[in-house]
């Protein structure tokens, strides 16, 4: 015949085993997950750094063409001007 302790220990133990080993099999899987996770996050921050250095060309672009077009400007009413004072 069994005895109760033989009976808790042959359920016990058993049960202990399977809870740390899925316990370890989740903390494996998380850090599979984070490990994913981490590379997805440095290719996005590639990406932004590309993007962001686009974006100050098109800024540095924008810029230089207002200051062009201001300089057009600037010649076009000198020329007006002169324009005006030989009529």
């Amino acid at each position: 015949m069994v005895t109760n302790v033989q009976l808790r220990l042959a359920i016990g133990v058993p049960m202990l085993f399977n809870a740390t080993l899925i316990t370890v099999l989740i903390a494996l899987f998380n850090a599979k997950i984070d490990v994913q996770n981490n590379s997805m996050n440095a290719r996005f921050d590639a990406v932004n750094s590309r993007l962001d250095a686009i974006d100050k060309r098109f800024d540095d672009l924008r810029d230089l063409w207002r200051a062009e077009l201001w300089r057009v400007e600037e010649v076009l009413d000198a020329w007006l001007k002169h324009l005006e004072q030989h009529r």
